[in-house]
């Protein structure tokens, strides 16, 4: 059974008072809080077995590399990886980014097209930006309408011999729009030999991910934005792919010989993680992970679209308002803007008063914002704690921001 007040009551930090005003908190999509078992989890792996991982004989140190491996084939299952070493820990979404576009600069040649969407974040334009500086390969962006939706049948035109990379988000951070992934996938998968790269920092919170259905080379995604702590995050890869990339870090961990002369790479997982890793942040998410499938996927999705249909009828009855998005496919997010109001952090700040904690600004997807010619959006964003009442309470704060601004 799905039991919210069972669940509000695994976040004590959802307990307190923002501004004298019981804290409404709904910038989920910027990161997420954090539940009790998590914060149990982390804790007590500095209290009882903090050592560094995998190099030492020791107790403490093998009790932390069992721990740890136990949270990549959690997170091997979450996503169904075909194995636990397809599972690369990171600091989050943009590093595992930034390490594929780097470890394929050796692979990209001048005037190769590298395929994006209008609607990525900007930890998936800039790395790509930066791999065509290095090598002389054009950018392409995949256009969307007036209500966000992405024009994808220029795919069928765009893709050839040329494309080596496509990467979307498979939900747009600023919007909560549903891209249609498997429909790009199938696309590249006929029409060239592109890697697929899918952004899933705001979809692995939400969805049950399939890495092996999707297809796709790589997939990445944040823990903080799933209930784990900030600093985690996972890189998917196939086995093949990861196989034939150069390291991105080099140092302790990825090396199998290390001499003057010359340095030979370890095995998959470990050549993609040079240094000491995040350990404690690392077995939380496994934790994290935990929690997730102790809801179930199907309980998550059921509860939060049912927060978004009421948000998005709750704030259309409200003269005066503009939701961006509002007839695409979407999930967990509301952007939205009041007429006669410039600024969208006027509204934030009025909500933050009444303890209500919303995201206002670009949400770092600077092209959407220009393609509607606005400065930025209010955007409120739900996770499984959020209730139908906080709903009510934003809309009030929503009403009250328009007499004081408007």
């Amino acid at each position: 059974m799905f039991d919210i007040n069972h669940i509000r009551a695994q976040f004590p930090i959802l307990n307190q008072q923002v501004n004298g005003k019981p804290l409404v908190y709904l910038d989920n999509a910027a990161t997420s809080q954090k539940p009790i078992s998590v914060l149990e989890t982390w804790e007590k792996y500095y209290e009882t077995i903090n050592a560094n991982v995998h190099r030492g004989i020791h107790t403490l140190s093998q009790l932390a590399t069992e721990e740890m491996e136990l949270s990549r084939k959690k997170i091997q299952r979450f996503i169904n990886a075909k194995h636990d070493y397809e599972v690369i820990f990171t600091k989050g979404t943009t590093e595992g980014i930034n390490l594929v576009a780097y470890a394929l600069t050796n692979q990209i040649k001048k005037d190769d097209e590298i395929i994006i969407s209008y609607l990525e974040h900007h930890s998936n334009i800039v790395p790509w930006q930066m791999l065509c500086e290095r090598t002389g390969a054009k950018l392409r962006v995949i256009p969307m309408d007036e209500n966000g939706i992405l024009q994808i049948d220029v795919l069928d035109s765009w893709l050839n011999e040329k494309t080596k990379v496509v990467s979307v988000n498979q939900v747009s951070n600023a919007l909560g729009i549903i891209n249609p992934i498997e429909e790009i996938i199938e696309k590249t998968r006929r029409l060239s030999n592109a890697y697929v790269l899918i952004d899933g920092a705001q979809s692995a919170p939400h969805f049950k991910i399939d890495v092996q259905k999707l297809d796709c080379d790589f997939f990445v995604f944040s823990g903080h934005k799933m209930y784990a702590p900030m600093g985690t995050g996972i890189l998917y890869g196939k086995e093949s792919v990861l196989e034939n990339l150069h390291p991105f870090h080099g140092g302790g961990e990825m090396i199998a010989v290390c001499s003057f002369e010359k340095t030979t790479y370890a095995g998959l997982p470990f050549k993609f993680e040079a240094g000491t890793p995040n350990v404690g942040g690392n077995i939380a998410l496994g934790a994290a992970v935990d929690f997730i499938e102790q809801i179930g996927h199907d309980n998550l999705q059921i509860h939060e679209n049912e927060l978004l249909t009421y948000a998005q009828k709750k704030l259309l009855e409200l003269d005066g308002i503009k939701i961006y998005g509002e007839k695409a496919n979407r999930t967990g997010v509301v952007s939205f803007n009041l007429d006669g109001v410039g600024i969208a952090s006027d509204t934030g700040m009025i909500l933050d008063k009444m303890g209500i904690a919303v995201r206002t600004g670009h949400h770092c997807t600077q092209p959407i914002m220009d393609f509607f010619n606005i400065a930025g959006t209010v955007r409120a964003s739900f996770a499984v704690y959020n209730t139908l009442e906080e709903i009510d309470i934003l809309v009030e704060g929503v009403k009250k921001a328009q007499r004081m601004l408007v």
